[in-house]
């Protein structure tokens, strides 16, 4: 990878920073000579330990603290990329959350469904928004959405309909940044071994997931990080508008 892939001169963003994939892209970046800042909501102590792991690699790292939700937090953490960079090549949106408590589309709350599509969507929009003004040219723009996206989620419909407008968003998106050379594509993870998906591995869980997946195994963060670095590399720079999906087969099956 050191030889492939060449980061060197970047700057990226990247939310959902502070643990999982988020962190796991953000040090890959930072490996591949990127200069990396994270947006993260709460977790100061592991978001500093993150920029930290990036700094070894002798690039330029910062966290900013903010909820996406929020269109000010969102502009203030590209706003703090202004004063930290030159110029944006990079922006990975990364974050979200699962409710992991099941729940049928007749039971949900409006409380539940509100709080999902702001984490998921409203979020997206207004990083992707704020990313499309200052991406420079020939830069790249990744956002994580689902395999839950792609084919729903029974008990989880908040969750997937967020990830769906994902990929419908990126689209349409990629067209519109084209004409300065800049990508836009989505990569679809199905169930990571991140601390977003705990709740689901106890009691069994863990086996059984890993048997609905076709390559037979749960991916680690550093599965996912791997191809969203590579879109965000010279050897991506003609893909453009597309699901990469990185689930071992998953969403081919029921």
């Amino acid at each position: 990878m050191d030889h492939l892939i060449d980061l060197r001169g970047k700057n990226a963003i990247v939310t959902g920073g502070s643990r999982g994939v988020g962190a796991a892209t953000a040090i890959l970046l930072a490996r591949a000579g990127a200069s990396v800042g994270i947006g993260y909501r709460s977790r100061a102590g592991d978001a500093e330990q993150v920029v930290e792991a990036c700094r070894a690699f002798g690039v330029h790292a910062w966290a900013e603290a903010g909820d996406l939700a929020s269109p000010e937090d969102a502009e203030a953490l590209f706003a703090r990329g202004d004063r930290e960079f030159e110029g944006l090549d990079i922006f990975v949106g990364n974050h979200g959350i699962w409710p992991p408590v099941d729940s049928s589309i007749a039971e949900m709350s409006d409380e539940q469904w509100l709080r999902t599509m702001d984490a998921n969507l409203n979020s997206i929009f207004y990083t992707s928004r704020a990313a499309a003004r200052r991406v420079r040219r020939d830069g790249r723009i990744v956002l994580v959405s689902s395999t839950a996206g792609q084919r729903g989620e029974a008990f989880h419909g908040d969750y997937a309909s967020t990830k769906g407008a994902m990929i419908s968003l990126v689209k349409g998106f990629c067209i519109e940044l084209a004409p300065k050379g800049v990508t836009v594509n989505v990569v679809a993870p199905g169930w990571v071994d991140t601390e977003m998906a705990e709740p689901a591995m106890g009691g069994g869980g863990r086996e059984r997931i890993a048997k609905s997946i076709p390559i037979g195994r749960v991916a680690t963060a550093n599965d996912v990080a791997g191809p969203i670095v590579f879109l965000c590399s010279e050897l991506g720079r003609h893909v453009t508008g597309e699901i990469l999906n990185v689930n071992g087969g998953a969403v081919l099956v029921g």
